[in-house]
């Protein structure tokens, strides 16, 4: 909503019935049916499964707006933990071995125990309920005659996050070797696209708004600094195009850890870092990926100069990165904005401990840019602390407290708290004797 969208249905940070969204969290295995999402910003409940929800919002969206140029963004959660499908997809996999042909005679062995093969079955159950509901839109976008002049794109954000099949290639997500980050990209435009046709260089995320800008016909602001590149002249059969820029991978829950899970493709060469920062060059590991797709051999003794090279450049690349600015100074929570009031500060935009998410004896924050003013904080705990003790907010040097005489409480509010202009760590917690509590979420509201 906060990015230039009219109409946005989202539920919060992380996954559905992960810790951020902490309107779907409780509902434990069923957070995929009947959630509440937030309709522009508001609380609505609505009924059925998470991917059929959104695809026909998606499609009522399209139907308003057909008449002029329009831009949806249709971002299923799913496939993703937790693993919740409608019972008939299901069914369609009850009973088959997933571990059959997963390798796909690679060489790698992908070893699946019965947790992982029923995963799999659940996995592959919500894949064809995309497919089904993709196949919804499609055919709706032909019956409203918008199909040839409506570019389509289909993506997905990175690899499987269990072991099945992944067309031979190492790695899951979390990986910077291609399972991880090798996905489909499909971009059917009918009108300009007469010929179907498979490009086989890299691309990226990064590169979607360029080639949309051209063929829509946008400039792009020359303030922009633009790291993507148009794909237009790729799609439209210029085979060098592209084929000898660079694309950089890294994987971590924070900052980039120099040379660790790291990688670094240029051409058909890719060097990958799982090693220290000061790790001499034959630690680190390089494929030719033309010949060695599935990145079985590694040639980075028999081709030192290439790898030289591709590493002085991941090394600039991150470097660059690490300098960035809202990396540096990450934008802060604004408090008391009359633009969202309440806000809502959940575990998945906190700072603290590493795995903050669900765990109550832990320290965590939230960065924050407080306006002056009289507030009511409410404070929701995972669970009862169990004692009696006292509740805490931090924000900069001023403290806030307040006693709490009801073990059995996981809900507390302060009211009226006068905060004045400042930014600061917000910093709540519940103490009893040598034990602190994050709160799951707080709630601010500028009175």
């Amino acid at each position: 909503m906060d990015q230039g969208f009219d109409e946005s249905l989202n539920h919060l940070g992380g996954g559905m019935g992960q810790a951020g969204d902490f309107t779907t969290y409780f509902k434990g295995d069923s957070s995929y049916f009947n959630p509440t999402l937030w309709h522009n910003g508001k609380k609505e409940d609505y009924k059925g499964y998470c991917s059929d929800i959104f695809c026909d919002r998606a499609i009522e969206f399209i139907e308003k707006n057909q008449s002029a140029p329009f831009f949806c963004y249709l971002a299923f959660n799913a496939p993703h933990t937790p693993l919740q499908v409608p019972e008939p997809y299901y069914q369609k996999y009850k009973n088959i071995d997933p571990s059959q042909n997963v390798d796909s005679g690679t060489g790698f062995d992908v070893n699946m125990s019965e947790s992982d093969k029923e995963d799999a079955r659940k996995v592959y159950a919500m894949v064809s309920n995309i497919d089904s509901n993709i196949g919804k839109l499609l055919k709706r976008l032909d019956d409203l005659q918008l199909k040839e002049n409506t570019i389509v794109i289909f993506m997905s954000d990175n690899g499987p996050q269990q072991p099945r099949y992944n067309a031979g290639m190492r790695g899951l997500k979390a990986s910077v070797y291609r399972g991880g980050i090798r996905v489909p990209f499909y971009i059917p435009y009918p009108v300009q696209f007469k010929v179907a046709g498979e490009i086989n260089i890299a691309a990226a995320h990064i590169d979607v708004l360029p080639t949309l800008a051209k063929l829509c016909d946008v400039k792009l602001p020359d303030t922009l600094s633009i790291d993507g590149q148009n794909l237009l002249p790729a799609i439209e059969g210029e085979d060098a195009y592209l084929a000898e820029r660079s694309i950089f991978f890294y994987w971590t829950r924070r900052y980039p850890e120099l040379y660790n899970n790291m990688a670094l493709q240029k051409g058909n060469f890719k060097l990958v870092g799982h090693c220290d920062y000061d790790s001499k060059i034959s630690q680190f590991e390089l494929y030719d990926i033309y010949s060695d797709p599935f990145e079985r051999i590694n040639i980075v003794n028999s081709d030192t100069a290439v790898a030289n090279r591709l590493h002085f450049q991941m090394k600039q690349i991150t470097a660059e990165l690490i300098s960035s600015e809202n990396l540096i100074r990450p934008p802060r929570i604004e408090i008391g904005n009359k633009r969202e009031n309440p806000v809502i500060l959940n575990r998945n935009d906190a700072d603290g401990q590493p795995g903050i998410c669900a765990q109550e004896e832990v320290y965590g924050l939230w960065k924050v840019r407080i306006s002056e003013g009289h507030y009511n904080i409410r404070f929701k705990f995972l669970n009862p602390p169990g004692t009696k003790g006292c509740l805490m907010l931090e924000t900069g040097t001023f403290i806030t407290r307040m006693d709490n005489t009801d073990a059995h409480a996981d809900y507390f509010e302060m009211k009226n708290v006068h905060l004045p202009k400042m930014e600061c760590d917000f910093v709540p917690s519940y103490t009893s004797g040598t034990k602190r509590f994050f709160p799951f979420w707080v709630e601010i509201e500028k009175i």
